[in-house]
């Protein structure tokens, strides 16, 4: 059974202020992931407190201090959109299920993985600078946003 809606409404908001989209349906998944030309990044949110003390507040650190950011960011919520969390999770090849998770796709291939090993118990200046790091590595300014 899903989480109520109103358990999880800010912890939503949190990631969708930030500018990131909400994908709630598994269509919603794939078409970000399909019209996506360049970097996607997938966040798999979720109610834990690593997701809240530490993901979340480096996620927006992350994408406010650095000068490449992927193209592109989407959210599922673990234990809300189950659909939606089970499609992006398919575009995390060889690697299990976690939550919360955030994935780093080119061109619709995952080229940097985020577990909820990676992120557990970091401080999110901590979570922020790895992210900034692999935004570094992957990320490029789209030719869109150079014009």
């Amino acid at each position: 059974m899903p989480y109520p809606e109103i358990m999880i409404h800010g912890m939503r908001q949190e990631l969708a202020q930030l500018g990131i989209e909400e994908t709630k349906t598994p269509e919603a998944v794939k078409s970000a992931v399909e019209s996506t030309n360049g970097t996607l990044m997938v966040i798999v949110n979720s109610v834990c407190g690593c997701a809240a003390g530490g993901v979340r507040p480096g996620i927006a650190m992350a994408l406010q201090n650095s000068p490449n950011v992927p193209d592109k960011s989407i959210t599922v919520f673990a234990g809300a959109d189950i659909d939606a969390t089970d499609v992006a999770r398919d575009y995390f090849t060889g690697y299990a299920p976690s939550s919360p998770a955030i994935g780093i796709l080119k061109n619709g291939e995952l080229v940097k993985m985020f577990e909820r090993r990676d992120l557990e118990g970091r401080h999110p200046l901590q979570i922020a600078q790895e992210v900034v790091n692999s935004f570094e590595e992957v990320c490029t300014k789209s030719e869109a946003a150079n014009n």
